[in-house]
């Protein structure tokens, strides 16, 4: 099986920085006093990329979102990269940072006509869009930690070509109500978010689909059970098109779902939630009182899935495979599926086993080793042009 994917990740992303800075666009921006951004979304890029948005000036959403690594945090943290460390150099989140590639195609959080929640950003929903998502860890005591918008206002204000920017793209009168400015802050910075930067469509998937690339037979039988309707469940809910060769496919249906994904005891021995501490995920969401939403969480992209490790919301997984594995567990009746590989012991019961999404879980028949390795080969597909260098690295560090 494959293992130990970040055990190396300092080494791997900084010789992968220059190539997709140089090829890609994708750049960490210094902010000066002399360059005015001219649209919201430039504005957005500089905001994204500045330390001085965090207390004390060490972290900016580039942070945990890195633009080597599918716009996820790639730090190891002293937790193998699981959840995030805010800025003041010792704070530990809960939860695993997502990658914001395609974010911009959530929904707004909502309820459909068939009393289902969909959308938002974050595990739980609790954002509304990508500017509501974007105006929450500035002022998060355990990430950038700033005490105030109006302190991040202030900041913004330190910078005479912010103060034009602003001024220029929201209202000369901007700054004269901190709420609108510190909105303005994250409305620009979801600007940036929604440009073709975070979804260029251009994975191998993409180019299968456009006739420029040939699938493996590995890769293609992988996609073949990933829309199949009777040898697996994962179109279920990570397919949002009608069609499965839909051109701007971002493989997820935004519905919340509990998968039985078990405590990561590794982050709660060192952060400050308590071991026994339940995360309850959508009925966390300060709109959602039903009980019965206790424990599901957002069904994420697997955009960029293969180099966004670890997995689930809590970081719990390791590797890719172990992921399929922990879905066929459902389907299979065989005591060695049973068995965590990364573990070597019985797969940990369920943080919440209330409300367990078994119609979705228990659906298709069990899987062979061939037809595991071929689902991961085909999400491994799905990892943006200038992104798959990463996966040749990950592949040269691998274990036999």
């Amino acid at each position: 099986m494959k293992m130990m994917r970040f055990n190396h990740q300092a080494i791997m992303y900084a010789f992968l920085l220059t190539v997709l800075a140089t090829q890609y666009g994708v750049i960490t921006v210094k902010a000066d006093n002399i360059n005015v951004p001219s649209t919201k979304q430039s504005l957005g890029q500089r905001l994204f990329f500045d330390n001085n948005l965090s207390l004390h000036r060490t972290q900016s959403c580039a942070t945990c979102h890195m633009p080597t690594a599918g716009f996820a945090d790639a730090r190891d943290n002293g937790v193998m990269g699981a959840v995030s460390m805010g800025d003041d150099g010792h704070s530990l989140g809960d939860r695993n940072a997502p990658t914001i590639t395609y974010a911009m195609f959530s929904p707004p959080f909502g309820q459909a006509a068939d009393g289902t929640y969909r959308g938002g950003q974050f595990h739980d929903g609790r954002a509304l869009d990508l500017a509501a998502q974007a105006a929450k860890p500035l002022i998060n005591a355990i990430e950038m930690g700033l005490p105030s918008k109006a302190m991040a206002v202030m900041r913004i204000q330190e910078n005479t070509a912010y103060v034009t920017a602003f001024r220029q793209l929201y209202g000369s009168t901007i700054f004269a109500d901190v709420v609108q400015a510190y909105a303005a802050i994250a409305d620009s910075i979801a600007a940036f978010e929604h440009t073709k930067n975070f979804a260029p469509f251009d994975a191998r998937y993409d180019r299968f689909l456009r006739g420029e690339y040939q699938l493996t037979e590995q890769e293609e039988l992988g996609r073949t059970l990933f829309f199949s309707q009777q040898f697996t469940n994962c179109n279920l809910c990570h397919q949002l098109r009608n069609s499965s060769r839909a051109s701007d496919e971002v493989f997820s249906n935004y519905t919340y779902h509990n998968i039985g994904v078990p405590v990561n005891y590794t982050v709660r021995s060192l952060n400050s939630v308590t071991a026994d501490h339940l995360d309850l995920g959508l009925l966390n969401n300060p709109q959602i009182v039903d009980v019965q939403q206790a424990g599901k969480f957002k069904v994420p992209t697997l955009r960029n899935i293969a180099v966004t490790a670890p997995y689930m919301h809590n970081g719990v997984f390791k590797d890719l495979r172990t992921v399929v594995l922990f879905y066929n567990k459902y389907n299979s009746r065989s005591d060695a599926r049973q068995i965590n590989p990364e573990t070597g012991q019985r797969w940990q019961i369920p943080e919440m086993a209330d409300n367990l999404s078994l119609e979705q879980l228990e659906t298709g028949p069990a899987l062979d080793d061939r037809r595991i390795d071929a689902l991961v080969a085909f999400m491994e597909t799905l990892t943006d042009q200038r992104y798959e260098p990463l996966l040749q690295a990950q592949s040269s560090l691998e274990m036999p």
